[in-house]
């Protein structure tokens, strides 16, 4: 008896089928049967579950007679079912990776509840996910599992099948069932709350629910079958009075949902607006609790609904379209005499004189106070006190700016004065391209790290990662450029080749790393503590790279399930690149904390006592602090990065510690202490010597001392042997940790020796 069933009915759905069946067949977890449902598609549907049927035995393929919509299709695959628990995808939904292994984990936590409620992400034809807008009440903290009447904010969470694990046994003893009809989900997913007798939740996105999927409208038939479907819910609640209490909070959950669909313009065909709002005028009428207030926020669309208030609806829906339309010419209008009032005000502070003692600083295109330029603003007031220093950022990073340090927003007026009469110009990206550059004025471009992925001009044979790259417009900043900086000397040989211009090259190190150098422990734990890691504990920093070839991002770790193996002594620091556009984990735990949002990934570096990455060249800086790092890098990755991106050199090949090849091989590593082994030091130091020369904690004194001051004779580099980067808290700890995992019965090999 297999521990899972998932039954997927398909109907129309062949263009995604083949990804859905995947994601179940590719789960880590593998003690499943698949129950595909052909619901008599008209398209390659069947044969494409005949195929996965034919290759894979855990595959039963189910043809019915004919089309009996989505209900009675997961009621045919429900019945051939033999596993401990149920669940339900639609034919173009997908799992995530190793979200069985969560369930089955939690399932397992927590008693072997009746039912367990997941999270999932809405997938829309872009691509972009959105979690649910409910996701906080899926949890872990309190007592599980549970009774509904302890946690009724779960009935907010989508009534949906596919965002839930069943127990069979339950199932089959309460005779639960789908209806026929557009909204099968509501008459089941209601009753089972109710029904169960132990709930638990996982917060944790298991289900990728494609939505907008460009089907057939619903027509009348099928949004009125709404009414019919809660109708159902309300003949249950009535056929078991010990659940009459729920009948207000159903009921109130009704009407924010046809209310739902009637407010939504597009959804709705509207010679049947009237109708639908008289359907649920009635249905307020026979389903109304008296005795049970409507919550303020919901008494306006309440009383529309009541009193089937539709003209009136009509009329203020037409008076508030009306205020936005006549509002647009006004707003593009004021836009454009703003935008001619900025060129306007930018062409006169041109002629003004260039301010000697101004420098402005920018990094990523308006982010915090970060990165090279940051270290280099803070150098130009030790060093250059007579400098006047000003940030660009926007609002939401000012908090960032040190308050010796003057703000200025992007696209305002200080903005382009600034630009314009700033002797300073300092940045790791670029400035705007509407900048002119003065004489007089100089501008350092500092770039965010050693390179191992192609850039510049390299990326002219990389369409997918250029994206819409402008190579003249690039090359014509380039030619504004003073200063470069390079850290070692495989940047400089690349900056150079990849950005041709007529700058002076400053091999100085990089700025941002001069921290790594001056900390103490002291620094060391107050940012641990800061960060919430508890004391005694190995903190773990996860920082992949970005990949800009990839419409969506993705992680190719479970860390929960990582923290899970390596046992209690181990905390993920979680940290996203900042174009990733959110966190890697949502929301954080205990032992796998969120630091996407840290304004100093310098200050993760140093609360760490290891990192793992795949291809961020955050392993550069991170050599800098002599502090174990490893490589998660699987074949297929690797491959399609060095397709899509390209690198520089074979990382696997000189990497500068351990090489995990699959998420196992990574738990291994730690488990055995190889990452902090012998020959993890030896990689190490032959990566520290080939990429970390200049890194001695004083590379931004020696850029201000020598753009600045105009100091020809700059502070020698301290040798490597000679340097102390501040040691990390494990590294204190008398022996080192081991995690709790059990060790496999043949030895797992290990990739660290290339």
């Amino acid at each position: 008896m297999p521990r899972f069933s998932v039954i997927v009915p398909a109907y129309k759905v062949q263009a995604y089928l083949t990804a859905c069946l995947e994601s179940v067949l590719s789960q880590s977890y593998e003690d499943l049967e698949l129950i595909a449902v052909d619901d008599r598609s008209p398209d390659a549907c069947g044969e494409i579950i005949d195929e996965f049927a034919a290759r894979d035995p855990r595959v039963r393929a189910v043809h019915l007679a004919r089309n009996k919509g989505l209900g009675p299709a997961r009621n045919a695959g429900a019945a051939e079912a033999t596993g401990d628990y149920l669940l339900f995808l639609d034919g173009d939904d997908t799992l995530t990776p190793h979200a069985l292994r969560a369930i089955a984990d939690r399932l397992k936590e927590t008693g072997e509840p009746d039912v367990l409620v997941h999270d999932h992400a809405l997938v829309d034809r872009s691509g972009e996910r959105v979690r649910d807008t409910f996701a906080a009440q899926l949890t872990e903290q309190g007592p599980a599992p549970f009774r509904l009447e302890d946690r009724p904010g779960l009935l907010r969470v989508s009534a949906a099948a596919w965002n839930k694990a069943y127990r069979r046994e339950f199932v089959e003893r309460e005779g639960l069932s789908f209806p026929a009809g557009h909204y099968p989900d509501l008459p089941w997913t209601y009753p089972v709350l109710m029904a169960a007798e132990s709930i638990a939740t996982l917060d944790r996105v298991c289900v990728h629910h494609r939505r907008h999927r460009g089907a057939e409208p619903l027509g009348a038939a099928g949004h009125f079958d709404l009414f019919d479907q809660y109708d159902r819910v309300f003949a249950y609640v009535e056929q078991c009075p010990e659940l009459a209490r729920w009948r207000p909070v159903l009921f109130h959950r009704t009407l924010d949902h046809l209310w739902a669909v009637f407010a939504e313009r597009d959804r709705l065909p509207r010679g049947i607006r009237a109708e639908f709002l008289r359907r649920a005028r009635a249905h307020h009428r026979a389903h109304r609790t008296p005795g049970h207030p409507v919550p303020a926020r919901s008494w306006p669309r309440h009383t529309v609904i009541r009193l089937g208030l539709y003209r009136t609806h009509r009329l203020a829906e037409l008076a508030r379209r009306f205020g936005r339309g006549a509002a647009r010419p006004a707003v593009r209008l004021a836009g454009s005499l703003h935008t001619a009032a900025l060129r306007l005000h930018y062409r006169v502070q041109r002629r003004l004189p260039l301010r000697e003692d101004r420098a402005v600083f920018a990094a990523y295109g308006g982010r915090g106070h970060s990165c090279n330029p940051g270290a280099l603003e803070e150098a130009f007031r030790a060093f250059a006190p007579h400098i006047r220093t000003a940030w660009i950022a926007r609002p939401e990073h000012h908090h960032t700016i040190p308050t010796a340090t003057r703000r200025i927003r992007p696209g305002t007026a200080a903005y382009w004065a600034a630009l314009a009469r700033s002797k300073y110009l300092v940045d790791n990206t670029d400035f705007d391209r509407r900048l002119v550059k003065r004489p007089g004025q100089i501008l350092l471009q500092t770039q965010h790290g050693t390179p191992l992925k192609h850039m510049g001009l390299d990326l002219q044979e990389r369409p997918a990662a250029a994206g819409d790259l402008d190579f003249e417009a690039m090359l014509r900043g380039v030619d504004q450029w003073d200063y470069l900086l390079s850290p070692n000397r495989h940047t400089t040989l690349t900056w150079e080749r990849v950005y041709p211009g007529r700058y002076t090259m400053l091999p100085y190190g990089q700025p941002r790393n001069d921290v790594f150098q001056r900390a103490t422990s002291e620094d060391v734990r107050w940012l641990r503590a800061s960060l919430g890691i508890p004391e005694g504990s190995v903190a773990v920093l996860y920082a992949p790279t970005h990949r800009d070839f990839c419409r969506t991002q993705r992680t190719t770790l479970d860390l929960d399930r990582l923290v899970r193996r390596l046992g209690p002594r181990f905390v993920v620091l979680a940290r996203a690149h900042h174009r990733h556009g959110g966190p890697l984990v949502s929301p954080a735990t205990a032992r796998v904390i969120d630091v996407t949002d840290h304004p100093s990934v310098e200050s993760l570096c140093l609360a760490s006592d290891a990192l793992v990455t795949d291809y961020s060249s955050l392993m550069f800086d991170y050599a800098g602090l002599d502090r174990p790092i490893v490589i998660h890098a699987t074949a297929d990755d690797w491959a399609a990065y060095e397709a899509a991106r390209g690198t520089y050199f074979d990382l696997r090949s000189f990497p500068p510690g351990a090489v995990a090849r699959s998420e196992d091989e990574l738990i291994d590593i730690f488990a055995t202490g190889h990452w902090r082994g012998s020959r993890s030091t030896q990689l190490r130091s032959a990566f520290r010597e080939r990429f970390c020369p200049y890194d001695d904690g004083r590379a931004a004194e020696r850029v201000v001392r020598h753009v600045v001051l105009g100091e020809t004779e700059v502070p020698p580099v301290i040798p490597l042997a000679e340097r102390h980067p501040v040691p990390s808290a494990a590294a204190a700890l008398d022996r080192p940790p081991l995690a709790t995992v059990p060790r496999p019965a043949a030895e797992t090999p290990l990739t660290e020796t290339h």
